[in-house]
């Protein structure tokens, strides 16, 4: 009953977004506001439709009707309660129902704002949000359906159907397999939500996109509106990914946090137009530039959003993140080639009414170092893309499937990723408009010689002679100095100007602007984990050895002595083999780490759990590889030595606080005057 209440409702919404989308064109085109009124109350509806779908297919998550094929894949009896509901999403029916739910809230949020301004965009945001969702609940239905039974024949075969085939009566199901080992961690609860809620959200900013395109109004109106919604999807995906790469080095037991996974590129990508996203459309706002690649870039990022979860849900790809092979691969293919060419068209259409209102008259000007920090971002986006078509690339040419690994990602991007950094020190103390090498110069001298102090100084000083390293510890040095620059002289002006202490000082200038303080702390955020990820990557070290009990492995300044192994059932289902390892550093004792290996019954899946050692200096980080049958004869561990690694987790963060920071909303009559003073010093230079 519970079953197909979930699937009546997933088809009446499915008839709902139809009727829906097809009412706002309707409406649209024939400027009727009755239709899309009407078309409107469509889009609110699916989200209440979809809730009924989802709760009915956690209730039957939670309470084990194993009698459903998608229950029985993903959940058993000696699961917790909190792993079962988020079985929702972790299998492939319900990652899709779970992102159909969260379409249906984004696309019933927005139309709940005041329409008075926008009224001429409402009909299309209607239409791409609709379409979208239309689409993904399809799939649901077509093929995907986790509602569908298990029947028995009464030849004694199993069919999967969600109606009743003839003679079949429903299996009896005790038990189910339960998710997979690797998905029983705390991070499921928060890691996959963060990601879809970063792809859907990014639906909302390209909507409005496409509604300014059919319509016309081409000025920055529809950016202002799309502001937040951009910075909100732009927060959840970077918490997934971050979250993403913090689940990775818990379990995943190859001692680090980004294996340049197809899966992890797949969510990567959409993140890297959204920034440059979000960086150019300052330009267009303050100086009426770029409207063309802002475009472009919006229209990119929804397209990577699809294509990203087109990766992970076709099993096209090989991937520790990837569900299994499924028949949805040439449909999303499909849409995606659809939406992008109905995109780039549009786009066309109106390519001369999205001229620049001005022009760009420095190539050291902040909109010029902006434009450079775009193409890097870009750079990187074909590097990682290429990287992940190239297996299906190579198996079309020679019949083989040939993949890339980390190494060919690393020293593609490197450079890169370098040149950001080095923009992100350059770029606050360069002038809107016009700036020269010698304005640059005067404003950049200081905090360039304070970088090589501190930078190069202290780690040649410790000994660090790798020329990368260097570099490295310069660029984020340098960031982190021009940043706190920044902040103290607006502060002291303040403080000159208001009269006020200098810590309220501070606190009114981020208040009065915070999309600019906000982003310098996201600036901050990011060099704390540029050190961990310059720590970890360039500076890891890693031995693996068997030693009996009693025996002792080192590696850099750590002795680890072996000391016993137990094996033990646990009530949910699992087998554990716990070892306990005393830890001395520089020749002293500093505790002690246990290490495991948990064995899953129901899937005969092993997960390792490494055991960790965290300081601000280093990770230690231990992995029981293999054990003797009798433990006293030795044990297997594989080791690593992880530098300055929790800087990078840190840095996550303060990224975060920065990006609330700049989301946070300014009043519209706060920003009225500037965009007023911009259009007048565009019509003074014409």
């Amino acid at each position: 009953m519970i079953a197909d209440l979930g699937f009546g409702a997933l088809v009446i919404t499915f008839v709902i977004s139809v009727y829906g989308a097809a009412a706002a064109i309707y409406g649209g085109i024939k400027a009727k506001p009755e239709w899309v009124e009407s078309a409107r109350l469509a889009m609110l509806l699916t989200f209440p439709l979809i809730s009924i779908a989802a709760l009915s297919l956690i209730y039957l998550l939670v309470n084990g009707h194993y009698e459903i094929e998608y229950v029985s894949s993903v959940t058993s009896n000696s699961m917790p309660y909190y792993l079962k509901v988020t079985a929702l999403w972790g299998g492939q029916a319900g990652s899709l129902v779970f992102w159909s739910w969260l379409m249906s809230a984004f696309a019933s949020a927005v139309t709940l704002r005041k329409w008075d301004r926008d009224r001429e965009f409402l009909p299309w945001v209607i239409v791409v949000s609709l379409i979208t969702l239309s689409f993904f609940v399809m799939l649901v239905l077509l093929f995907e359906n986790p509602f569908a039974r298990i029947w028995r024949m009464p030849s004694g075969q199993f069919i999967v159907a969600m109606l009743q085939p003839a003679g079949a009566t429903l299996a009896s199901m005790r038990d189910g397999q339960g998710l997979n080992p690797l998905l029983r961690h705390p991070g499921m609860i928060v890691h996959p939500p963060m990601l879809y809620l970063g792809f859907v959200a990014f639906v909302i900013p390209y909507a409005f996109a496409i509604a300014a395109l059919v319509t016309g109004r081409t000025d920055d109106r529809w950016i202002r509106i799309t502001r937040r919604w951009t910075l909100v999807a732009w927060l959840f995906l970077s918490l997934g990914l971050i979250m993403g790469g913090r689940w990775a080095y818990d379990v995943l037991g190859w001692g680090g946090y980004w294996g340049w996974d197809p899966v992890e590129i797949a969510a990567f990508m959409p993140w890297l137009t959204g920034t440059a996203f979000l960086h150019s459309v300052m330009i267009q706002e303050k100086r009426g530039l770029l409207k063309h690649w802002n475009m472009v870039l919006i229209i990119l990022t929804y397209s990577l959003v699809i294509f990203g979860t087109f990766l992970t849900r076709s099993g096209v790809l090989s991937s520790v993140h990837a569900f299994a092979q499924s028949a949805i691969g040439p449909m999303f293919f499909g849409f995606i080639g659809l939406t992008f060419s109905i995109s780039l068209y549009l786009l066309l259409q109106r390519w001369d009414s999205l001229k620049s209102e001005g022009e760009m008259t420095s190539l050291l000007s902040r909109e010029a170092l902006f434009l450079l920090n775009n193409l890097l971002f870009m750079g990187i986006l074909i590097v990682c893309f290429w990287g992940v078509i190239f297996p299906l690339v190579s198996e079309l040419v020679s019949n083989q499937k040939v993949t890339v690994g980390p190494p060919f990602y690393e020293r593609a991007t490197a450079p890169l990723f370098a040149g950001l950094l080095l923009l992100m020190g350059i770029a606050p103390l360069s002038a809107w408009r016009h700036s020269t090498a010698k304005t640059l110069g005067r404003a950049i001298w200081k905090p360039t010689i304070l970088a090589a102090l501190v930078g190069l100084g202290v780690p040649l000083a410790l000994g660090v002679r790798s020329w990368p390293s260097l570099v490295g510890f310069f660029l984020v040095a340098l960031v982190t100095f021009v940043t706190f620059y920044e902040f103290w002289r607006g502060m002291l002006a303040r403080h000159r100007t208001q009269k006020e202490s200098l810590p309220v000082a501070l606190l009114n200038m981020i208040a009065r602007n915070r999309r600019r303080y906000g982003g310098y702390i996201i600036h901050l955020g990011v060099v704390l984990m540029a050190m961990g990820i310059i720590g970890i990557e360039l500076f890891q070290q890693e031995t693996q050895g068997t030693i009996p009990a009693g025996g002792s492995i080192s590696l850099g300044n750590y002795t680890l002595t072996y000391k016993s192994l137990a094996s033990f059932d646990t009530a949910d289902g699992r087998n554990v083999a716990r070892a306990v390892v005393n830890v001395e550093k520089n020749g002293k004792p500093v505790g002690e780490l246990y290490p495991r290996r948990d064995f899953f019954f129901e899937s005969q899946q092993p997960m390792t759990i490494p055991g960790v050692r965290n300081t601000w200096e280093d990770d230690l980080y231990v992995i029981l590889v293999d054990w003797l049958p009798v433990s006293s004869q030795g044990a297997s561990f594989k080791v690593y030595v992880n530098p300055l690694v929790n800087w990078l987790w840190l840095g996550g963060f303060v990224f975060v606080l920065g990006t609330l920071v700049a989301a946070w909303p300014d009043k519209e009559s706060e920003l009225e005057p500037a965009r007023a003073r911009r259009r007048t010093a565009v019509t003074v230079e014409a």
